[in-house]
């Protein structure tokens, strides 16, 4: 289960890194930090229908991310419930001698002078 996981983990970091480079390659409508990080030279190089491509790939890296984030999120709760289930099995039952009740009875004071 654990070695899932971890495939899952790498899956997410390299949608997560696909979605900051989609969204940083989208041009802004009003000339953002998009048109200053090359957002104009996507039409360029792709077409002047970039952008409809670009916000399906957002949107779609977008749900890929957030169900994989929560596939992540459940898989870590499995695991943990039975990691504590095997764990209160591991250790074996010794059962502990009774020690028997003393009754202690009060001292007498000491006398008055």
């Amino acid at each position: 289960m654990s070695i899932l996981l971890g495939i899952l983990t790498f899956i997410l970091i390299l949608v997560s890194i696909f979605l900051v480079l989609v969204v940083l390659a989208q041009k802004s409508k009003d000339g953002g930090i998009g048109a200053a990080l090359g957002g104009g030279a996507t039409e360029a190089a792709f077409g002047a229908d970039t952008a409809n491509v670009l916000t399906k790939a957002t949107k779609y890296s977008a749900i890929l991310f957030f169900a994989l984030a929560l596939a992540l999120y459940m898989g870590r709760i499995y695991e943990r419930t039975l990691s504590r289930q095997a764990a209160g099995s591991a250790l074996p039952s010794i059962a502990a001698p009774a020690v028997p009740a003393t009754t202690a009875t009060p001292a007498a004071p000491p006398p008055r002078l």
